[in-house]
């Protein structure tokens, strides 16, 4: 089954960090951009990261504010959010998506993460 599920997500202080996780099988990332979203309850889902195939170049969307940093790990068919400096409006459902590049147009949804910033 072509599928991505995330991990790492849970409970955090206000200033804390988390570290997201993306993990892809049933194909293979490394042709694939990986994006990062997230929704913040009644509200829209909205971009938070995206990061490249060749040259791994990254994109962030202007609420990360230079706190969350997107990688990814072709060996491991992985992907990551490093989240910094963690605000209790950074509460929300965060999704791992991977779109194809080039070849046959695919994309694939992971089911999504609850990351909760409270005191």
């Amino acid at each position: 089954q072509v599928q991505l599920v995330e991990s790492g997500g849970g409970l955090v202080l206000p200033g804390g960090s988390l570290r997201l996780s993306c993990a892809a099988s049933g194909f293979d990332l490394r042709p694939y951009v990986i994006s990062w979203f997230r929704q913040i309850p009644g509200k829209e889902r909205e971009l938070v990261a995206r990061i490249g195939t060749v040259g791994y170049s990254t994109e962030y969307t202007d609420f990360v504010k230079g706190r969350f940093t997107i990688s990814r790990d072709n060996a491991e068919n992985m992907a990551y959010l490093q989240m910094n400096s963690l605000e209790p409006e950074d509460t929300a459902v965060y999704n791992c998506h991977a779109e194809r590049d080039y070849g046959v147009l695919m994309e694939v949804w992971g089911p999504g993460i609850q990351v909760t910033v409270s005191s």
